[in-house]
């Protein structure tokens, strides 16, 4: 049985590590790089760099910074935001992330996402996608969550899956931030529909909230994202994997 990742999330704005509610109110939690360091040392399976403002300002990620973080962590790294082109991502890629994760412009132009994988490997590319509740249905969202668009949830993450991603990460823009638990019920949606992994982002607020994501009958994700607990240090990784451990959930103990 393959083992469940823990993977803490930085989400990068001027430099800083921030984090919020409903990807708002946002407020500085630290250095991205010593963070990373911190992350690497509790044995976090791998870790996301998202410039969330990136795409908004229409400018490239900071590749300096990723530099930065790959010459401290020795676990996998992958690394979103204001990424449009494959020339966008080669240069992050020789920065040192080890997978690049495209959004709004995998929405805007589909096939971006078979160009990255023909030219880098499906296992490279991650699609984020982010979605809310609209009109009692699920709704793709762009630009950091600030652009609702038409497109259902369901019909864009096989599209994905189709144009050649190699994994997908999807938060819930109604759930993040808010510590009242994950959408399992569309994890447990999209485990049926794909073959490809997924990373569940968006709602962590205890041990158990993680437990029931990635349990076969809760959300059956097969990674779990998180953000502010690990940044307030309101669990710790090496005990959040042996909680789930205990509870019968496949996980890395030891690097």
């Amino acid at each position: 049985m393959l083992t469940k990742r823990i993977i803490p999330c930085l989400d990068i704005k001027d430099g800083k590590t921030v984090k919020g509610i409903n990807f708002k109110g946002l407020e500085n939690v630290g250095d991205p790089v010593m963070l990373a360091k911190e992350y690497c040392r509790q044995m976090a399976d791998e870790l996301v760099f998202l410039d969330i403002s990136a795409t908004i300002e229409g400018r490239r990620t900071f590749a300096s910074l990723v530099s930065r973080i790959a010459a401290e962590i020795n676990i996998p790294f992958t690394v979103g935001g204001g990424i449009s082109s494959v020339e966008d991502a080669a240069l992050l890629l020789k920065a040192g992330a080890d997978k690049i994760s495209i959004n709004s412009a995998a929405v805007a132009r589909p096939a971006l996402i078979s160009e990255l994988r023909d030219r880098f490997g499906s296992q490279c590319v991650v699609v984020a996608v982010d979605a809310r509740v609209d009109g009692g249905n699920w709704k793709i969202t762009t630009h950091g969550g600030t652009r609702l668009t038409g497109i259902e949830l369901f019909d864009w993450v096989c599209k994905v899956q189709n144009y050649g991603a190699g994994e997908i990460l999807f938060t819930s823009m109604d759930h993040d931030g808010t510590k009242k638990g994950y959408a399992c019920d569309v994890y447990q949606k999209m485990s049926e529909i794909l073959t490809i992994p997924v990373i569940a982002s968006g709602g962590a607020g205890c041990e158990k909230d993680i437990y029931d994501v990635l349990a076969s009958d809760g959300g059956n994700a097969d990674a779990a994202l998180a953000a502010s607990i690990f940044h307030y240090g309101e669990i710790r990784i090496p005990d959040l994997k042996k909680y789930l451990d205990r509870l019968g959930i496949p996980v890395r103990l030891h690097l």
